[in-house]
């Protein structure tokens, strides 16, 4: 009491002394806990980094938390190992940055570590090392397609869960779901002409309040719990993105018709539901969007946003609302309405149902000739065909085989390579993921464009946010990289001669 005291004021120990009941006292002795180990956070330190480690993780989650739990328990390996790497390699050069590179917005600089995903050029995204089609086989799944739950237990961990697994997962997500009567408010106010990414944005803000790191951080907690607190928010985010972007499309396009949530239901399943679809194909559909949608290595700028707002200790609520600002912009999240605003066009163009070769070559050609591109393809780092374009084109031979756009998206897609190469100004002449994705969205019903970022930020939660358990969790610092004038560079530049 006396340390409790004298470090954060006498309020609780006045409370301890002068409580008389039973259920005064039992609330005094809660308190004063509650108080020292605030002082102990404060003022005790670790004797070694290695006892540190150990100490940091060994979680305070509930028993029922099972992906906190792991987590906790896969964290320490890693620490190990990204210590003995810098103790051994820190001063080597894994990358260079050319003069076209520092005014080409750093491409293909290695200058990030994230360890949730990776994109190679010629094979495409891998989570957590596996493509797309080897999570298709290896994650539980409702029916055919991953469960969005099963993914996240494997960006988190590194590890392909059980079906146990999973269901406890969803149970989690289920627990956390429940969105506060103000935000949900403050959804069925905004205006009816506001994009839907900037609700988005804005919503994600409103429940910033609920910050369970914010909240830590000021109560001076030691810097190695503060993924304890990341976790905690991320989680309890990702829980509640179904409901908040649901209320936002039928806010804004369905005159506030809300539908409840059903927590008996999977993540994804709900989403759809909420949505207003009651459609096996398309709950499958969404499943699938929300997987591979998720993550895209660390450079792409909502997955570089989100971390680098997150550096500065920012909550994950601040730091996921500044991602999808990010996310909204047209060369980033808006892509894939663009395409299919694109493809509505080329199909007036060309005539409803032609398809052949011919005609879609010449109508190509006009595209490019007036000064124009053709939007889905080409890549900044991939040098095929996308594995998520890949896939999302099997869904639909399965499932929508005789739809009219998706004939004409493949005919598009036997042509198009040709004539890029052909025109010499593409390094990728391959359709990426939103060369497709807008297409099946409008054969279920879903025809609303302006909505579709909206479905690519709830997604991106699922990847961005693993990935800010794992900056603080390796206690990765400030992101402060050196920037220099033109000027600066001509000097440095002609010294060199």
């Amino acid at each position: 009491v006396w340390l409790a005291q004298s470090s954060l004021g006498s309020s609780c120990f006045s409370i301890a002394s002068f409580s008389t009941s039973e259920q005064q006292q039992q609330v005094a002795v809660s308190l004063l806990l509650q108080t020292l180990q605030m002082f102990l956070a404060r003022t005790l330190r670790p004797v070694s980094r290695s006892l540190t480690s150990v100490r940091a993780f060994s979680s305070s989650a509930p028993s029922q938390d099972v992906l906190k739990q792991r987590f906790s328990e896969v964290v320490p390996a890693q620490v190990a190992i990204i210590k003995d790497l810098r103790a051994k390699y820190n001063d080597v050069v894994i990358g260079t940055c050319t003069v076209d590179q520092a005014y080409g917005g750093m491409r293909s600089v290695k200058s990030l570590i994230t360890e949730t995903s990776l994109l190679d050029p010629e094979e495409g995204i891998r989570f957590r090392g596996l493509s797309i089609p080897e999570l298709q086989q290896q994650l539980p799944a409702a029916d055919r397609e991953p469960l969005p739950e099963a993914l996240l237990w494997l960006l988190v961990t590194g590890e392909v869960p059980t079906a146990e697994q999973v269901e406890s997962v969803k149970a989690n997500l289920a627990s956390r779901s429940q969105v506060d009567d103000y935000t949900l408010e403050l959804i069925s106010k905004f205006p009816k002409d506001m994009h839907p990414m900037t609700q988005f944005s804005s919503a994600v803000l409103s429940l910033q309040r609920q910050s369970k790191f914010a909240k830590a951080y000021q109560e001076g907690v030691h810097k190695s719990t503060y993924w304890d607190y990341a976790y905690e928010d991320s989680m309890d985010l990702i829980a509640k993105i179904p409901q908040v972007a649901a209320n936002i499309y039928r806010h804004t396009f369905h005159n506030d018709t809300f539908i409840a949530p059903d927590t008996s239901l999977d993540w994804g399943q709900n989403f759809s539901r909420m949505l207003g679809f009651n459609d096996p194909a398309f709950e499958e559909l969404i499943r699938l969007y929300m997987v591979i949608h998720s993550d895209h290595e660390g450079g792409n700028v909502s997955a570089h946003t989100t971390h680098l707002v997150g550096s500065a200790l920012s909550d994950p609520y601040l730091s996921f609302s500044a991602g999808m600002n990010g996310l909204a912009g047209p060369l980033h999240g808006l892509a894939n309405q663009e395409v299919l605003r694109w493809l509505k066009g080329f199909q007036q163009q060309v005539g409803v149902g032609v398809c052949d070769t011919e005609s879609i070559k010449k109508a190509l050609w006009d595209t490019l000739n007036a000064g124009r591109v053709i939007p889905g393809y080409g890549h900044a780092v991939l040098r095929k065909t996308d594995p998520r374009y890949t896939c999302q084109r099997e869904f639909a031979q399965r499932h929508l085989p005789n739809d009219e756009m998706f004939k004409l998206v493949s005919a598009i897609y036997e042509v198009a390579p040709g004539v890029l190469t052909e025109h010499g100004k593409t390094k990728n002449p391959w359709p990426n993921v939103d060369a497709h994705s807008g297409v099946l969205l409008q054969h279920y019903g879903l025809v609303e464009d302006n909505y579709y970022t909206v479905l690519f930020g709830a997604s991106r939660a699922l990847g961005v946010l693993p990935s800010l358990m794992w900056d603080r969790a390796l206690g990765l610092p400030l992101e402060r990289p050196k920037s220099i004038t033109t000027e600066a560079l001509l000097k440095e530049l002609t010294s060199k001669k």
